[in-house]
């Protein structure tokens, strides 16, 4: 009797699994493809375009910074950032979302062990069949319970899918997060290296201003000029002065800012001078679609989209009837010394196929929300592409603007040196006012200061074209 019913229990699962996956066919998820975004070749807003897809960012960071002590901060904070690190943890948990997604399409598989004590009334119908005189029932049971669900539809392979992309949209959020690090290292370590010459230059100034003031008042001494013109040779001196405390406030606070984005503790940090530093000037920006595959923004955007798509199929799903077969066995008995006989074996096998109807609107309200929701990662998708070229856009003007300005302000620079030291002579043999030499220092001061600035920025440009087209993270 027993083997009896475990072949025709056998038979019935075998026909139940068959009838699974022969269903298993009749997939109505679709397929993810990348929509049609338009491409102009105007996207970069220049005429420069290559005709090849080399790009900057096919560089590793490595080729484009040799500054050594540039490259190890740039390890460290790789290593040690509080912002990398954190991102890290999002892609572990996104992992795990990933493996909980392919087990979708194994069963659930339960044990578990009881036992009962009823006491039933005497007077009842389950009294009257007790004997012995007792007043209770024990059962005791061992028992394993199977469920499993037909992947009819695709709703597991979408939601697979759907932690797949998440997972990979986090892996690029990494990225981004290390391309934007690596650029801001840079960023920050040239920005010292232009505070340290632009305090160079103004302790220079400093000294001389120093050395003009007894010159002044060695000209009034002698009746050259009136208390007016020393007044204004120490006003400008103390000029210089609080511009050199300002520039050391400026070094010490960058220098914070760097062990944050290193992750250590404030302190000062070693550094080469601006004049050395020398990047790669041949700028190829590859052509538009290459920010598809080499900006992690963008990349994380379309893997978002990939997410809401495969969500809306998981919704549409929802309207078609579900195969679930389950299984229950195990021993039960009355007596637990009888618990493992084979007369206490016991089987269950349901198959079930259940359809909606009506269930508050739930499902249409998730189909509507999620296709709601996969539109608006594709408007963030376009949005995203947008950006990274009117970055590339920006980044590529400002390096060419602030290289034909750097031969503006060096020419200037000469100028004023030039008048400034004209303007020194003079007033010493008596043939110019000492106006016409603290305007010209002054001026030549300033010019100073700003063919320094112009040379960050022309460093800080090629950074910011670097990390637009994708670059920094590989």
């Amino acid at each position: 009797m027993i083997t009896m019913l475990k072949t025709r229990t056998l038979k019935y699962m075998v026909m139940l699994t068959v009838s699974a996956f022969t269903l298993q066919s009749c997939f109505v998820a679709k397929d993810y493809d990348r929509p049609q975004i338009e491409e102009t070749q105007n996207l970069y807003r220049t005429d420069a375009l290559p005709t090849d897809s080399l790009s900057m960012a096919d560089l590793s960071w490595k080729e484009l910074f040799t500054d050594p002590y540039l490259v190890q901060y740039i390890e460290l904070g790789l290593q040690n950032n509080i912002d990398i690190r954190v991102a890290i943890q999002q892609v572990l948990a996104a992992e795990a979302y990933v493996k909980q997604g392919k087990a979708g399409y194994l069963p659930t598989i339960s044990a578990g062990a009881n036992a009962t004590r009823s006491y039933i009334s005497k007077n009842g119908q389950q009294g009257a069949l007790l004997n012995g005189g007792k007043d209770h029932m024990d059962q005791f049971q061992l028992s394993g319970n199977l469920s499993w669900e037909a992947d009819i539809w695709g709703k597991i392979r979408s939601n697979h899918r759907a932690t797949e992309a998440d997972y990979l949209r986090t892996v690029a959020a990494h990225q981004a997060v290390k391309s934007r690090l690596v650029a801001d290292i840079a960023a920050t370590y040239y920005q010292l290296m232009a505070l340290d010459s632009q305090l160079e230059i103004t302790k220079r100034s400093v000294m001389v201003r120093d050395s003009s003031v007894s010159t002044i008042q060695a000209l009034k001494d002698a009746g050259n000029v009136n208390q007016v013109a020393v007044d204004q040779n120490i006003a400008q001196y103390n000029n210089a002065r609080a511009l050199q405390v300002d520039l050391e406030t400026a070094i010490f606070q960058t220098e914070n800012v760097l062990s944050i984005l290193l992750g250590q503790q404030p302190q000062q940090y070693a550094r080469n001078v601006l004049d050395e530093q020398k990047l790669q000037t041949d700028l190829k920006l590859g052509v538009p679609t290459t920010l598809l595959s080499n900006r992690p923004d963008v990349i994380a955007a379309e893997y978002n989209l990939v997410r809401a798509f495969e969500l809306t199929n998981v919704a549409r799903s929802n309207f078609y009837p579900s195969l679930t077969i389950s299984a229950t066995g195990g021993f039960q008995s009355l007596e637990l010394d009888q618990i493992l006989n084979t007369n206490s074996l016991f089987a269950n096998l349901v198959g079930g196929l259940a359809q909606p109807i009506f269930n508050q609107r739930k499902i249409r309200t998730q189909k509507e929300v999620s296709e709601a929701q996969q539109e608006q990662a594709l408007l963030e998708f376009k949005r995203s592409l947008l950006i990274a070229g009117n970055e590339v856009s920006n980044a590529l003007y400002a390096y060419n603007a602030e290289t034909e300005k750097f031969e503006y302000r060096t020419l200037e620079v000469e100028a004023l040196r030039n008048a400034e030291r004209n303007s020194d002579e003079l007033l010493k043999n008596g043939f110019a006012n000492y106006l016409d030499l603290l305007t010209a220092r002054q001026s030549a001061l300033s010019a100073e200061l700003s063919v320094i600035d112009s040379k960050l920025q022309q460093l800080l440009s090629i950074v910011d074209l670097y990390e637009a087209l994708g670059g920094g993270w590989k």
